[in-house]
This record gives structure tokens, sequence and C-alpha cells, in this order.
């Protein structure tokens, strides 16, 4: 195992009380020292971070809301869940992240989640804030009635605290179309009022936005893109694989297609299915979004491709990887055997799906690195370009939003490129985008006052 980075001995007694302050929940303390490695550098520059103690103040969420939420399954049991909404910073504009419904939801996962956010909607360059949510709900197998009743529970303790200029939810794991519409509906019921702005992922017909099903993915290949072409290099004959095989892994695999790429390989929680020729997405899709199947059946009607049960994705050779499955599902051992076999781009599509000792394998052996902070921000993006159709009225075509969508990831990484560089770790996308979306919001933060 790597060896942990040390923390700047200024930010190191601030991550031991982060600690304390939130025993138990590994996942948000590993996102906060990920963060608080790269900005030792910070306050040195910027001395007035420490003196109003920014580092203190970001750590800790504006507010944090933890609900129930009973509702009736379909043979009339009552069920209990539990809710969650951590509203992190506002300091750059209303809360905004997603919704995810899982049964591995807690409050620990939701703070890392939000944490990310934070930096994650400061480097897109729209004026959001940074808030996450959920619950330990599955709607993995529930009726759309038991659904649209948990979703209903939900909005009802939740609608007090949203609104357009407060908080903007959108989706997330388990939060699609189907969760967005009957969330929407009961904030309606609720308030009296059609606020679209206050959901994102809505469907077309009632105010959402096109490219928001394929921004995730599409926008991951537009950073990776981007990274090629600053080592001198492109998609053209490269192989890639990519993890899952949900709505950003499928669109990933798409747009890397569209670029000139060749991805053998996606997985679910089975194992992984291996077609050396180049996956069919179209099939891909058919399979897991209208037959709601599993990649091995990509194997069955496919002769030439392979299954294999409980593989690891990452033992296939390629040279751009994409892990878009789910948190730290990426080890060091997984990095080191990747480098081994050519890597020489990764992209989080994922929220921090790569341990910290696999980005150090990675930055140790130059591979470019894309963090899903920078590298996934295109789904929160393409959310605020919803938000700005709704605030005017207006529709966009998908071209003139994908458009748009690919400004925006050239504009992330062209900032943490030149952060990387401007503090003396040139090509390091992980200190580029931590410097980066960190500056912005603690600049804010000063100007607004102790708030």
């Amino acid at each position: 195992m790597a060896v942990a980075a040390s923390l700047d001995e200024k930010i190191e007694p601030i991550y031991r009380e982060v600690i304390r302050r939130n025993p138990g929940e590994v996942e948000f303390h590993q996102a906060v020292r990920e963060v608080l490695e790269s900005i030792g550098p910070v306050l040195v520059k910027h001395p007035e971070f420490a003196e109003h103690r920014i580092i203190e103040r970001i750590c800790e969420p504006e507010r944090q809301i933890i609900f129930r939420v009973p509702w009736e399954d379909d043979e009339g049991n009552v069920q209990i869940n539990r809710g969650f909404r951590v509203e992190f910073n506002s300091a750059l504009g209303p809360y905004k992240g997603g919704l995810r419904f899982h049964p591995s939801v807690y409050l620990g996962i939701v703070k890392f989640l939000g944490f990310e956010q934070i930096f994650k909607n400061a480097l897109t360059g729209m004026p959001i804030g940074g808030a996450k949510g959920g619950a330990d709900f599955d709607p993995k197998g529930r009726s759309d009635g038991e659904t649209m009743r948990f979703c209903q529970s939900f909005m009802t303790e939740l609608y007090r605290h949203l609104g357009e200029y407060t908080d903007v939810p959108a989706g997330d794991i388990g939060v699609g179309t189907r969760e967005i519409g009957f969330l929407f509906g009961q904030y309606k019921r609720i308030t009296n009022r059609y606020e679209s702005a206050v959901l994102t992922g809505k469907g077309l017909d009632w105010g959402g936005a096109r490219v928001r099903n394929e921004a995730t993915g599409y926008g991951l290949v537009y950073f990776v893109g981007e990274m090629l072409a600053a080592s001198g290099t492109s998609f053209d004959g490269r192989t890639g694989v990519v993890s899952g095989s949900g709505n950003v892994a499928l669109h990933a695999i798409e747009k890397m297609h569209a670029l000139g790429g060749r991805v053998v390989a996606c997985s679910d929680s089975d194992g992984y299915v291996l077609d050396e020729a180049g996956l069919d997405v179209e099939l891909l899709k058919e399979i897991k979004t209208v037959e709601r199947g599993r990649v091995s059946d990509y194997a069955d009607l496919r002769p030439r491709a392979r299954f294999a049960p409980a593989g690891n994705i990452w033992h296939v050779p390629c040279e751009v990887a994409l892990p878009c499955a789910t948190q730290n599902e990426l080890t060091g051992n997984d990095a080191a055997r990747l480098v081994a076999n050519g890597c020489i781009a990764v992209g989080e599509g994922a929220n921090m799906p790569t341990t910290p000792e696999g980005v150090r394998v990675f930055l140790d052996a130059g591979v470019a690195f894309g963090p899903g902070k920078a590298a996934n921000a295109g789904g929160v993006a393409t959310s605020a370009l919803e938000m700005q159709q709704n605030a005017s009225r207006d529709s966009w075509t998908f071209e003139h939003t994908e458009l748009r969508l690919a400004e925006i990831m050239r504009d992330i990484h062209h900032r943490c490129y030149e952060t990387a560089a401007e503090y003396g770790k040139p090509g390091n996308y992980v200190a580029g985008a931590n410097i980066s979306g960190f500056i912005k919001v603690a600049a804010a933060m000063v100007a607004l006052g102790l708030i």
C-alpha cells in the first residue's frame, strides 16, 4: 500500500478536527484529505484564507438535514427509510447537487458527495453552490406506485428547504426522470407553484434540457480528450475500458467511439464483458435501458464477446480507463496493473472511484489523471444550463446544448491545467482541480464576510 501524502503542518490539525467532529464517516474523511493535500501552497500565496479560517468553514456544512420517510408498499405494509440533504456551501450560488436513492446511503456518503460538489460546481464557472442528498431507499424491484409513494413522502419533508434561489436538487444513482417527476409533482402540489428550476433532470415535455442524460458521459470524454490533446495525442485508434454500464458509462462509450476510440469492455456487479472488436453501444443500451438486463446478456447475443463473471475489468489491457461505477472501485493494485498494460489516461466518471493509493500510482507513473470533480462535471453543468432555460422559459436544441457542454469542459480543463502549472505541479490535474475550485469558493467566502 502506498504511503499517504503528508499534509501541510498548518492543515494537519484542521484535518484531525474534521475526523473528530465527523466520526465514522470514512468517505467524507477521504474526500476532505484529498483536497487538503493540495492546498498548502495556496495559503502561502493567500494568507487571508487562513486568517478568515476558510478551510475550517468550508469543511463544515452550512446545513445538514436528516428526516424520516414513511411510506406504504403495494401489500399495505408501512416502510420506513431515512432521508438526507446536506447543504454544504452557498458562497457561489444556490445549493446544487443530486439525490441518490440506494441502500448504501448514509450521512458520510452524502457529506463526501456534497463536499466534492462544492469544488466541482465551482470549476464549471456557473453560479451554483454545493449540496447532495438522498435516502437509503432502493428503487430496484419497486413498482411505479411504491416509488411514487416514497418520493411523495420524501418531498413532503424536503420541499420546505428547496427553491430556485435556495437549493436545486437533481438526480443521481437510483433517481432518474421517473423519480424526478414524482418529486416535482409533489413539490408543485404542496407549494401551488410550477417552479421548474427547483429540480433538474426533468423530462423534455415538462421543462427538461436536451443532453442532460448524455452530459456526464459526454463531458467525461471531452475532458479526457483535452488531456490527451495536451500531451500531443487523441482518441484515434485508442482502446478503452469503462467500468459500469449505467447512464454515464453508456454515453461515455458512445462518445469515445464517436471521437475515434474503441471501448472493448464494460461491467456491472456480476462481472465484465469483453468485445475486442469494440462494444456495440446500441445493443448495450437496448439491454441495459429497455430490457433492464445484465452485461452477461450482451455476451449471449454476441458470439465474439466473452463474459468474465466476477472478473476485474482493470485487468483488461487498455490505453484509456474510465471508472464510471462507484467510489473506491479502482485500487492501487488495479492502477499498477493498468500502468503495466500501457494505460496513458484515466478519467473519473463516477465520484471518487479511485482510491488514494490508485491516484498516487497514476500520478507517479505520469498517467494523465482526470479527477471526478473536473472530469465528470458535465452533468451538473448541464443541470445549470437546464436552470437557465427554465428561468428564461426557453428550450435549446441538442446541438446548441452539447456545444455549450463541450465549451464548459474545455474551460474546466484549461483552468485545471493552468492552475497546476502556476502552483508548480504541471500536468497534475488533481492539484489543479482542487486548487482552482478552492480558490474560487474561498475568495467568495472572504468577500461575503463571516456567514
